[in-house]
């Protein structure tokens, strides 16, 4: 069974940065490409970012490219999101999941059990 647990969320002001961490189990990390999703009261799950086995292929939706950095240490079996200069509208829960593809189709919510609890980012202007 998949588990995942993010942690590195918080509560900051506008241009200010946090670094999420996710910590996978149940599978072989270093096989899967990993997403981060988020999602927003009163709104839809939406994709962030996913990477590829190896970490060298990284995709990022159009509202937080050249913000955010996804990578994996597949040593630790842990997947991280750098977001910088953060805005009021980054603010939701923040999930990690594996995923089946890469590039843009892997921001596509997948269906999947392994959703985890999440991380609260909010970001105040």
């Amino acid at each position: 069974q998949v588990q995942v647990v993010e942690s590195g969320g918080g509560s900051v002001q506008a241009g200010e940065s946090l670094r999420l961490s996710c910590t996978v189990s149940g599978l072989i990390f270093a096989d899967v490409p990993m997403g981060w999703f988020r999602q927003a009261p009163g709104k839809e799950r939406e994709g962030v970012a996913c990477i590829d086995w190896g970490g060298t292929i990284d995709t990022y939706a159009a509202s937080v490219e050249g913000r955010f950095a996804i990578s994996r240490d597949n040593a630790k079996s842990t997947l991280y999101l750098q977001m910088n200069n953060l805005k009021p509208e980054d603010t939701a829960m923040y999930y990690c999941v594996p995923v089946s593809f890469i590039g843009s189709r892997g921001l596509s919510v997948p269906d999947t059990n392994a959703w985890g609890q999440g991380t609260q980012v909010t970001v105040s202007s």
